[in-house]
Formats: structure tokens, C-alpha cells, sequence
């Protein structure tokens, strides 16, 4: 079968476990620069210690003696660059999409901000109290309150616990820890925890002479998180979200899964029931929000992680009576899944729209880094993008039915729901 990622790769690693990924795109003049750093939430293991991954997004564009916020913004201007970062709850993503012509400059100074950070006890408190400004701001919309009380019912000593912003009773405390903040750099911010991306219009032994040149000099560490297993759920269990202002109903519903895996069939299998069930194609979507209208949104979605997470059907309708009613179904399509075969054609339908829709990801050069850095964040490598779609070949309607029974299962299952307050 044809390669599902077009592009040949590079991929090399330095004597410091710095790993480089060059993909030439043919895609002139642009290059797309993605740094993961193997951190997120999951690894913030201490107690009373949540939210730092989120907050090295803020504290990392603070600067070094060599570049400072100044100079750094400057030297971006004239490259005409675009510049983002996020954070997940596996992983941290910096990225920048420039003119090829600017590659060698761009290295050189990300190689200084990774290598030689360097931030005030004034400067670390000020971005403490902006990250404090930005969950204040995010929990004033519903979903993001429900889903943080989804998480912390699901998950009792596992960091999943908590949303990648942090708890809210540690980001208070969060500007009087500016030594640990310095700790949590030390740890995590190594060559052997990061992998750099470079897309587009590059030749890879430049690219891989360049990178020794800047990146070759930074020390590796050996920090190895506890990160502790989650228990099983004792579940069936459900929460209810006070909201105190008018909104409309949200309700959630979620099942321990399996962590990431290229290697059974079970990720794979987990994706194609999303679609089939769950997506805006199903036979649900076109029932509760297309004919009744009883809801104006659901999804139903299996997100990869690094160890076991969740499976979470959203929906939200059109008032509170409805939301028994929606739960209902939402429960009934789960024992469809669990019992009715699916139709082999539509199965095999199903697995090339979801090819076409892979590929239509990397029509541009910053599409294809992106993707890429998904991907390398699960595995550290673009293999596991080939691996995972062989294991869709592989699936057969049967196997669809084993999978849903192995993980739909009452024990662990959460349900969520926001409301008005009475």
C-alpha cells in the first residue's frame, strides 16, 4: 500500500539525544520549524505543582542575555515569521514558518532561548499572575469548567487529573515557586526530551549541519518522571456543574481508554467508531441536531495519549428537559456499537475518507510540520504515522464490536453535566 505520509524524512539523532526530523516538502521558499518538548501536564507529578508546562509557554519567550524579548521579536519581524506555542498533556509545541533564506538565524537563536534561558523573580511573577488572568478568562466559559470537573472525576492520582492551565488553587500560589519554576527547566527542557522539526524547502545535510552547529553544544539531562498509574474508575458515577448564569445544558459522557498505540488495533479501531458513531456524518449527529434540533452540538472523540485518557461524547441541548433524553440515546448508540455489526462497505468507506482527510492536512508546508509534530509527540518518530494506518487496514467490522465491549463498560464510565443553578 502507498505510504500514507508522502514526504521522505530525515531523521537523526545527535551524541546529546537531540533528535532532528528534516521532511523536504517541495513547497518553495518556506520552512516550517516545530520544537516538542516531551512535557505536559502529565509530567507534573509533585503536589501542589500543576500548571508549569503551560507556564514555560509564557516564561520561554522572556529571553536570554544574547537575545533578548527585544532583539528575538526584532530578528522575527524581518524574517516575516509566524509564532505560537501550546501546550498539551503530553507535550509542548514551539512553533515558527519563515522564508528558507532565514533558517541558520532562526536555529541559532532558538538553540540560545532553549539552552540559556534566563528570567527575573519580578519577570517569572508577572507571567504567573498573566496565567492566573488566562484560567480566570477560560473559566468563565462553560465547557471549560465542565470539562475540568469531568477530568478530576475521572482521574484520581494520575496528573490527567487536571487540565493542562493547572488547578486552580496551585496557580494561585504559582508566583512563590520561582525556584521550582527553575527546577522544572532544568528537568525537562534537555536535548534527550526534544525533538526539532524542520519542514519545507531544505536539504537535510544542511539542515543537520546547521543544527550541530547550534544545538550540538546543549547539555542532556537524566530526569526520569514518577508519573504514577491511574486506578480503574469505580464508576458508574456522575457529577452535576452548577453554572450561575443562563446557558445553555452540557452534558458529557466518558470511558477510561487505552493509552496511544500503533502496535494492536485498539487506537485505530477507537477512531473509526468516532466517525461512525459519533461524528457529524452519524446517524446520531443527523437525529439530535439536524431533525430534532433537541441539541446544537455533539462529538464524540478518542484523543491519543501517552498513557490511558478518555473516550468523551459532548453534547449540549437545547434546555435542561433534554438532557436525560440526549443521555439516553448517547447510551443506546454505545450498545449499537457494542452489538450490531457494521456494514463491511461502509467500514472500508469509512477508512478512505479518513486517508483523504489525512492528506488534506499537509497542503502547505506549516500543515505538514504540524502533523508531524502530533505524531512525534506519541512516538518520537514520523513510523508510527505508517504503523497507525496499517492497523486501520487491518480492522474488520467484528473487531469493531470487540473493541467498543472491551472499553464501553459501565465500571468506567463518568457522566458530566452543566446546568443553570436553581
Amino acid at each position: 500500500m502507498t505510504k500514507i505520509f508522502p514526504f521522505e524524512y530525515d531523521q537523526h539523532d545527535f551524541p546529546n539525544q537531540l533528535r532532528l526530523i528534516t521532511a523536504p516538502t517541495g513547497y518553495p521558499h518556506v520552512v516550517s520549524l516545530q520544537i516538542v518538548v516531551h512535557v505536559g501536564s502529565r509530567n507534573e507529578v509533585e503536589e501542589g505543582k500543576s500548571g508549569f508546562a503551560h507556564l514555560f509557554e509564557h516564561m520561554m519567550f522572556r529571553g536570554t542575555a544574547l537575545y533578548p524579548p527585544e532583539r528575538y521579536e526584532a530578528v522575527l519581524r524581518k524574517a516575516g515569521a509566524s509564532q505560537n506555542a501550546s501546550t498539551d498533556d503530553d507535550l509542548t509545541v514551539y512553533h515558527t514558518t519563515f522564508v528558507s533564506e532565514d533558517l541558520a538565524e532562526i536555529l541559532a537563536m532558538e538553540a540560545d532561548r532553549f539552552a540559556n534561558l534566563d528570567y527575573s523573580e519580578d519577570a517569572f511573577r508577572t507571567e504567573a499572575r498573566a496565567v492566573l488572568a488566562e484560567y480566570n478568562k477560560d473559566s468563565a466559559e462553560p465547557y471549560t469548567l465542565l470539562n475540568e470537573k469531568l477530568r478530576e472525576a475521572c482521574f484520581e492520582r494520575h496528573p490527567y487529573q487536571h487540565t493542562t492551565m493547572g488547578f486552580l488553587r496551585d496557580i494561585e500560589k504559582m508566583p512563590e515557586l520561582y525556584e521550582f519554576s527553575k527546577e522544572f527547566h532544568r528537568r525537562y527542557y534537555r536535548p534527550e526530551n526534544t525533538t526539532l522539526i524542520v519542514a519545507g524547502d531544505v536539504e537535510p545535510e544542511e539542515v543537520r549541519r546547521l543544527v550541530a552547529a547550534s544545538w550540538g553544544g546543549w547539555e542532556s539531562g537524566n530526569f526520569v518522571p514518577a508519573v504514577p498509574a491511574a486506578t480503574p474508575l469505580s464508576g458508574p458515577k456522575e457529577v452535576v456543574v452548577e453554572w450561575p448564569s443562563e446557558t445553555l445544558p452540557l452534558i458529557q459522557l466518558a470511558w477510561r481508554m487505552p493509552a496511544y498505540s500503533d502496535e494492536t488495533i485498539d487506537t485505530a479501531a477507537l477512531d473509526l467508531l468516532s466517525y461512525l458513531y459519533f461524528s457529524q456524518a452519524s446517524e446520531l449527529f443527523e437525529e439530535l441536531v439536524l431533525n430534532e434540533q433537541s441539541c446544537d452540538f455533539v462529538q464524540g472523540m478518542y484523543a491519543d495519549h501517552l498513557d490511558p485518557y478518555l473516550y468523551v461524547v459532548t453534547a449540549r441541548t437545547q434546555s435542561v428537559e433534554l438532557v436525560e433524553p440526549v443521555k439516553q440515546r448517547v447510551m443506546e448508540t454505545v450498545e449499537r456499537m457494542k452489538t450490531e455489526p457494521m456494514d463491511a462497505t461502509k467500514l472500508e468507506t469509512v477508512k478512505t475518507h479518513l486517508r483523504y482527510a489525512f492528506a488534506m492536512r499537509m497542503e502547505h508546508t506549516e500543515g505538514v510540520a504540524s502533523l508531524l509534530a502530533r505524531y512525534v509527540g506519541l512516538r518520537r518518530t514520523p513510523e508510527t504515522i505508517e504503523r497507525l494506518f496499517e492497523q486501520y487496514q487491518k480492522i474488520r467490522p467484528e473487531d469493531l464490536l470487540s473493541v467498543a465491549n472491551r472499553y464501553f463498560v459501565d465500571s468506567s464510565r463518568v457522566v458530566a453535566v452543566l446546568r443553570r443553578a436553581a
